[in-house]
């Protein structure tokens, strides 16, 4: 009797635990905050910790929302299989088409470092003279940095790079195939759900995210456009070499917030110094391309978008800069739509309101009545 009894005792004297606990909380904020930190603590070192597996599934789904339509349009007219073909192929098809022009871009580049190289030198002998006018030698610790030893890990650094990048890639597809075979299975079992009102959330949320997403996604490729568009032509004005490959480049890295145009603002001031062997000229080209980049990401794009998205820039900054240091360089992409989901569920439930509408980023004021007259 006291063995069949002990399930039962410890399930109870669980029960009482928990009962105890939750009132003891209720009762003393200060608990209740230090739990809430806790629990945040222990999910972000979750997220950092899981990311080899986590970074890949947010990925796809973010990719399953994108596409979506594409698969349920060619669905209706096709068998289920031969769409999600067409779709896969078409994502892969977009996906590579970035990365061959990202690829010509620096190829380009790479190409007329090895013909101006002669540039470069110039400019380090003097850079080099400069420093040693001023009591800085630079050139011995060029020597203790740029060793064999410091080649043997670059490589190594770089494969083990390639390495992971190929482990996500694969990860992400064999997601993203699996998810959007089951996008139909999932909303029949959300409206099978015994809770209706769970269910309604459920289906409310997840449309009213993906229409976010696909949003962002087309002001983004417009603004990418846009960006790289109005960088070639500034660079034709300018006398920069390599004008088109810059465009391309402003284009494609457009697509990753903040961190992106960061670096392609960097690269033409570089080799802006290298051309015109004047600083003054590169100064002048970095602020240039730092007003494009400003003005379309800052200021168009937040108004083309509207209040489809409602997220304030500063959240998508810090959005940015935080899932690269949980992610890499996939959380730098992620990191806005994981924002825009997790705002748009906020919305979607009454007591989380407060929360989207104080990270919107816009004056959500009503509207004062007029008096009648």
């Amino acid at each position: 009797m006291d063995d069949r009894n002990a399930p039962r005792t410890g399930t109870s004297a669980a029960r009482a635990t928990i009962g105890k606990v939750d009132a003891h909380m209720n009762a003393d904020p200060a608990v209740r905050t230090m739990f809430v930190l806790c629990t945040g603590i222990l999910t972000l070192a979750a997220l950092y910790f899981a990311r080899t597996i986590l970074a890949p599934v947010a990925f796809s789904l973010f990719i399953i929302a994108i596409v979506w339509p594409l698969q349920s349009a060619l669905g209706a007219r096709a068998p289920k299989l031969l769409a999600l073909a067409v779709t896969i192929l078409t994502t892969l098809a977009v996906i590579a088409v970035l990365g061959s022009l990202m690829v010509w871009g620096f190829s380009r580049i790479g190409q007329w470092l090895v013909n101006n190289g002669a540039r470069f030198q110039t400019l380090y002998l003097q850079a080099n003279d400069w420093l040693e006018g001023h009591g800085v030698s630079i050139a011995s610790q060029m020597i203790e940095i740029f060793n064999v030893g410091w080649i043997i890990r670059a490589v190594q650094e770089i494969g083990g790079r390639i390495k992971d990048l190929v482990f996500f890639a694969v990860i992400t597809f064999a997601f993203t195939v699996l998810g959007l075979l089951e996008v139909d299975i999932a909303r029949r079992n959300i409206e099978r759900l015994k809770s209706r009102e769970i269910g309604h959330f459920l289906l409310r949320a997840g449309k009213d995210i993906a229409a976010k997403l696909q949003m962002y996604m087309i002001v983004r490729s417009v603004m990418s456009v846009l960006t790289g568009s109005v960088v070639w032509g500034f660079a034709l004005l300018a006398g920069l070499e390599l004008a088109t490959a810059w465009g391309v480049i402003a284009f494609v890295l457009n697509y990753v917030p903040f961190i992106g145009p960061l670096v392609a603002t960097v690269f033409p001031t570089l080799f802006a110094l290298a051309q015109f062997e004047s600083w003054q000229l590169a100064v002048i080209v970095f602020l240039c391309l730092n007003l494009i980049q400003f003005l379309i990401g800052s200021y168009f794009e937040p108004r083309i978008a509207g209040a489809t998205l409602s997220v304030s820039p500063f959240l998508v900054l810090f959005a940015v800069f935080f899932w690269s240091f949980l992610w890499g360089i996939a959380g730098a992409f992620i990191g806005v739509p994981i924002v825009i989901a997790i705002l748009t569920i906020c919305d979607h439930h009454e007591s989380t309101q407060w929360v989207a509408t104080l990270l919107s980023g816009r004056d959500r004021t009503p509207a004062r009545p007029t008096r009648a007259q």
